[in-house]
């Protein structure tokens, strides 16, 4: 069981605490612990959506410099060869 370490009064309107209340039942675990894994699934969702979402972009600008992998491939033989050179 987790250790607690903070204590917290929410107000939840009833259609969540019943909601929350089910979920406990289900998961044969405390509403706490049922709080707890909702709270934690939410985050990693909301974690994956970032991480989607920086992707997106990364892939937008790519798209809007005409940027492709043998655009790409051409930096990175430019890239060691300067570094080969001693330029950079």
């Amino acid at each position: 069981m987790a250790r607690m370490t903070v204590r917290a009064t929410f107000a939840l309107d009833p259609e969540t605490a019943s909601a929350l209340e089910r979920l406990a039942r289900r998961w044969e675990v405390s509403k706490s612990e049922a709080l707890r894994r909702a709270v934690g699934a939410a985050a990693r969702v909301e974690e994956a959506d970032a991480d989607a979402d920086a992707l997106l972009a990364l892939t937008e600008l790519q798209e809007r410099l005409g940027l492709d992998a043998s655009k790409a491939d051409e930096w990175i033989r430019q890239i060691r060869a300067e570094r080969a050179a001693g330029r950079v």
